[in-house]
């Protein structure tokens, strides 16, 4: 994108203490999704809009949250909400529900009938939890296993032990989309999902057409193939990939946390961000 006098004003964040926060747009689209104060009991004195903001500044900074700058809230009380927000699904409903409305603002049916199916391994650290090796990749973690559409939007994600086979992960990964996106008909995957194993197991997920998208035997270094770049990018930037954007959030770069469910609501925070901001613009 080329930076002018009017994108600049219109990317702009002056107005926020840090890039990370939340603007009034950009908040108006989530409180709708956030839990509401209960009626009985000691009134609600947490300003929820801190909390996400707290939480998106630890997500792209990558900081410890006893770094958590001291003009956020405590970071005792900020990790309290977003681990019980974790643990009660609000993270995945709200991600659902955006990319509906993201999904209905491109033009699209609020529920996709196509999806991409692939992975990454990224390493962890000495955090501990769930972690394996990734003979191909040779690397030595976890596996992000993601559906997207052909828009580039995140459906699904699983996390894993790297050691998973994408047959087997995909799968597990595919079970999973089904329950939300029922409407999927086709997806497309590269060569890792080759294979009786991986067929049969897709072939009693859902009556869906799998197309398997082979690189060419006579072709010699990096090839564009079909379809396949979707996966690597976000919806309006061809040439910035879906985990290299992901990655850009330093919480990301590696697997830190010691729960899979951890690792999974970061990055479903990330795609949050990411439509929450782009919703905003539009």
């Amino acid at each position: 994108m080329a930076w002018t006098k009017i994108t600049r004003a219109h990317y702009e964040r002056k107005a926020c203490r840090y890039s990370t926060d939340l603007t009034d747009e950009e908040f108006a689209i989530m409180e709708p999704y956030l839990p509401t104060a209960k009626p009985l009991g000691r009134p609600r004195k947490t300003d929820l809009r801190e909390v996400v903001n707290a939480i998106q500044y630890v997500l792209r900074t990558g900081c410890p949250w006893n770094l958590l700058p001291k003009d956020f809230l405590p970071a005792g009380t900020v990790y309290g909400y977003f681990r019980r927000w974790q643990m009660d699904g609000i993270w995945a409903s709200m991600h659902h529900a955006l990319v509906m409305r993201m999904r209905e603002h491109l033009g699209r049916e609020a529920s996709p009938c196509a999806g991409i199916i692939d992975s990454q391994s990224v390493k962890t650290t000495e955090s501990g939890g769930i972690s394996g090796f990734d003979a191909g990749k040779k690397v030595k973690g976890r596996k992000r296993h993601i559906v997207v559409d052909t828009e580039g939007l995140l459906l699904t994600i699983l996390v894993h032990a790297a050691s998973i086979q994408n047959r087997d992960g995909g799968a597990d990964t595919l079970k999973a989309v089904r329950k939300r996106f029922p409407f999927l008909q086709l997806i497309w995957a590269d060569g890792g999902y080759r294979g009786a194993k991986f067929k049969t197991a897709f072939d009693k997920i859902a009556a869906w057409k799998l197309t398997i998208v082979k690189r060419s035997d006579d072709h010699t270094g990096f090839q564009v193939l079909p379809r396949r770049w979707v996966v690597e990018r976000i919806p309006d930037r061809v040439e910035d990939r879906l985990f290299a954007w992901i990655g850009r959030n330093r919480r990301m770069a590696k697997d830190f946390e010691r729960l899979i469910e951890t690792a999974t609501a970061y990055i479903l925070i990330a795609m949050i961000q990411l439509m929450t901001h782009r919703i905003a613009r539009l």
